[in-house]
C-alpha cells in the first residue's frame, strides 16, 4: 500500500469515528457457509474470548421461563443454545443455522447435556420454516453483523412473524466503538471481510422498532476491546 492510499484509508476510518462505518462488502450465503465450515472447529476459542460477556447478559435478560417455545437463530457452535436447554427442560427449544459444520459441534453440546427436548438444523433466517406466533422468546447473536443492511427488515419481519404477540426478541451484534480493536477490525474488514468472518459493527434499535418491536433495553458492553450490542424487544400485534 503507498503512503498516499494508507493515509485515504486512515482517513476514511478516522472520518467515520466511533460509527466504524466503512462501505458494505457481505459474504454470500454460499461464502458464510464456506467461512464458517472452516472456523467451526476452532470458533468457540474466538466466542468465549469476545462474546462470552454479552452472550451472558443476552441470556439473562431473555428470562427464560420453563415450558416455553425458544428458538435461538444462527445456533453457531451452541454456546448459547446449551444454557437455553438447562433453563428451559420441559419446553420446547429449536435452533437453526446455516452452515451444518457448526450445528455439528452445537449437536455434541446438546447431547452431552441431559435434555432431550430440542431440535437443530440448517435453516435460513431469511425465510423460517415455523408457522406465526410459534415462540415466546427468538435469541439471535453476532448474525446481522454479518448480512447486508438492505435486508435487515426482510429478517426482522420473519423474527417478528414468529413470535407470539408480546414475544421477547434478543438480539446480539458487533457494536461500533472507536478503540484499537474496533479501528484495526474495520482495516482487516475493508480489505477481506472472510478474514473476519464477514462481520461489521451495526447499530439494530431502530431497525427493531421499525420492524414493528418495542424495545424494551439496548446497551453496550465490551470483551477483550470488542464491543457488542444486546437489544431486547417486545413483539407488537399486527395492527
Amino acid at each position: 500500500m503507498t503512503a498516499t492510499s494508507r493515509k485515504a484509508l486512515d482517513d476514511e476510518v478516522g472520518s467515520a469515528g466511533s460509527a466504524m462505518v466503512l462501505a458494505e462488502r457481505t459474504l454470500t450465503k454460499a461464502d458464510v457457509v464456506r467461512v464458517y465450515a472452516r472456523t467451526a472447529r476452532f470458533y468457540d476459542v474466538w466466542g468465549m474470548l469476545t462474546e462470552t460477556r454479552a452472550r451472558r447478559g443476552a441470556l439473562e435478560l431473555a428470562q427464560v421461563r420453563d415450558g416455553e417455545s425458544v428458538l435461538e437463530v444462527a445456533v453457531g457452535t451452541g454456546l448459547a443454545f446449551v444454557e437455553l436447554l438447562r433453563s428451559n427442560p420441559s419446553g420446547r427449544n429449536e435452533g437453526i443455522d446455516l452452515t451444518e459444520a457448526m450445528l455439528v459441534k452445537a449437536r455434541e453440546k446438546a447431547e452431552r447435556s441431559s435434555a432431550t427436548n430440542w431440535r437443530l438444523r440448517v435453516g435460513d433466517a431469511y425465510q423460517l420454516d415455523f408457522a406465526p406466533a410459534t415462540f415466546d422468546l427468538l435469541l439471535n447473536c453476532y448474525m446481522f453483523d454479518l448480512i447486508p443492511e438492505a435486508d435487515f427488515g426482510r429478517v426482522l419481519g420473519e423474527f417478528h412473524r414468529v413470535l407470539k404477540p408480546s414475544g421477547r426478541l434478543v438480539l446480539v451484534n458487533l457494536a461500533p466503538g472507536d478503540g484499537a480493536v474496533s479501528r484495526f477490525w474495520s482495516r482487516i474488514y475493508h480489505f477481506r471481510p472472510a478474514w473476519v468472518g464477514g462481520c461489521r459493527a451495526v447499530r439494530m434499535s431502530a431497525q427493531v422498532r421499525d420492524a414493528g418491536f418495542a424495545i424494551e433495553l439496548s446497551e453496550r458492553l465490551s470483551q477483550f476491546g470488542v464491543p457488542s450490542e444486546i437489544v431486547v424487544a417486545r413483539s407488537r400485534p399486527e395492527s
